[in-house]
């Protein structure tokens, strides 16, 4: 199944027009004829079905013939992750959260981060490029990049189940074991060089709880790979 995104498409609409990259796409790669059905989704829950009226190297021109909803997942999971050093494993990260399953993403900016910039609309392209590979009718968010200090202070007043997954010596408990499911879930990840100890400290003192992803020390983006599994995992466990 081929799946097409178009954002602005909605209920009441009747014709969707592709631009000349996909239109090329589908004609050119997919040799897809007029008659043919197309899948859509806007990336806010809804699937189409559209019949090719057109087709052209230049632009392609389908009609709308039917649209359904699909279910949220039974949970919100925000996954706030400090950007690699080496930009592939966060795209890597980006792409994999996706087919698995995440709602929100934040690039935060850490004591330690060796990489302070990232490319959002590279990253874009990525999560959408995910979200149609894996078929999924919604598209997770993804938020500017900011501090450590004002992410962790805009989240103070959040009802949300917090969690820190760090690498110092602490009393730890595994994420899986004390996440509630059907709940909205954040989770912060650090970079390369963890968390700096006053960072760990301002995230408990706001309600965070400090979790352990496992026995084996992880890189930034397979860290951020297993707690978006683990919060998969619990709720699927329980449905």
């Amino acid at each position: 199944m081929n799946l097409f995104y178009n954002k602005n498409i909605t209920t009441t609409d009747t014709q969707v027009l592709f631009d000349k990259e996909e239109s090329r796409h589908i004609g050119k790669v997919l040799r897809k004829q007029e008659g043919d059905i197309l899948d859509l989704t806007n990336g806010t829950g809804y699937f189409f079905k559209a019949r090719l009226i057109v087709v052209t190297p230049k632009q392609c021109v389908a009609e709308i013939v039917s649209s359904e909803i699909r279910p949220q997942m039974p949970y919100h999971l925000h996954l706030a992750v400090a950007p690699t050093k080496l930009n592939d494993r966060f795209e890597w990260f980006l792409e994999k959260a996706t087919e698995i399953g995440i709602s929100e993403i934040t690039p935060v900016i850490c004591d330690h981060s060796e990489r302070k910039v990232i490319r959002p609309e590279r990253y874009e392209k990525i999560i959408v490029s995910a979200m149609k590979q894996s078929v999924k009718a919604y598209l997770p968010v993804l938020n500017p990049a900011v501090s450590y200090d004002s992410f962790i202070n805009s989240e103070i007043n959040s009802d949300t189940q917090k969690f820190i997954a760090h690498c110092e010596d602490d009393d730890k408990q595994a994420l899986k074991s004390i996440l509630k499911p059907q709940q909205a879930v954040l989770v912060l990840i650090g970079p390369e060089g963890d968390f700096s100890t006053s960072e760990i400290k301002k995230a408990l003192d706001v309600g965070y709880k400090p979790v352990s992803l496992g026995e084996s020390r992880l890189r930034t983006e397979t860290a951020a790979i297993v707690a978006c599994h683990s919060v998969a995992f619990v709720n699927e466990d329980i449905s």
